[in-house]
């Protein structure tokens, strides 16, 4: 997980600042739709760039005890790559991962941006605080960081989750028994929603993702914030 959440994390915002540039000085497209747009491309990029060390941590967090069918990182690498078509193992429901990540970065993106700049608009000493890197720049306070953060995250988790349960198990690929039967992303949502319904199946876990989703958002675009202080980008 920590080896692929470096470049996912550093992918994704970088990409998010080319991204949302180009949107405004190419394509003449401003307001709050450009960051909905720069969130959504900057989200696929960095899925794509990083999907095999997703499906090899997907892989490793399924196993349980005296069932280890990889001893490790490596020799995950090796086992799909042999018994799993080559490279295109790696990808194994990589298509209802982009058609998530784009709501879900996209959303996240906007939700946070437009938090942000209504915040600061219209409750500037109540929320804001001047940047410490340029006084001239007001940036939100810590904590209301955190909360439009988490939000951010809650929102977008909420619209895109089928997709990411749709992902998983074609990621789990042969590990599961209904293998054969979700080997397209429209023929794992038709079984998942076929044998388990909308709220047991497609919005399975929703609650306990919450719990992962929220923070990991909220700390995501609070250091985000804080590093561009730190690193003068104001």
């Amino acid at each position: 997980m920590m080896i692929r959440i470096f470049p996912y994390g550093a992918i994704q915002f970088m990409a998010f600042e080319h991204y949302k540039t180009f949107i405004t000085t190419k394509l003449g497209v401003s307001g709050h739709v450009h960051r909905l747009m720069a969130g959504s491309m900057a989200g696929m990029t960095a899925v794509i760039c990083t999907y095999p060390l997703d499906v090899v941590r997907v892989r490793l967090a399924f196993q349980v005890k005296g069932e280890h069918t990889y001893s490790g990182i490596i020799h995950a690498f090796k086992t799909i790559y042999a018994k799993e078509g080559g490279f295109l193992g790696f990808y194994r429901g990589l298509m209802p991962t982009i058609l998530g990540m784009a709501p879900y970065a996209g959303v996240s993106f906007f939700t946070f941006g437009t938090l942000k700049s209504v915040g600061l608009s219209y409750a500037p000493t109540l929320l804001g605080r001047p940047s410490s890197d340029n006084p001239n720049v007001l940036v939100l306070k810590t904590h209301i960081n955190l909360l439009c953060g988490g939000v951010a995250g809650a929102i977008a988790q909420t619209i895109s989750y089928p997709f990411d349960v749709t992902r998983r198990r074609m990621q789990l690929g042969t590990v599961l028994p209904e293998f054969e039967k979700c080997l397209t992303m429209r023929e794992t949502m038709k079984y998942v929603y076929g044998h388990h319904g909308i709220r047991k199946g497609l919005y399975r876990g929703l609650s306990l993702n919450y719990i992962r989703c929220i923070p990991s958002q909220a700390v995501a675009f609070t250091t985000y914030e804080l590093m561009k202080q730190f690193f003068h980008l104001n």
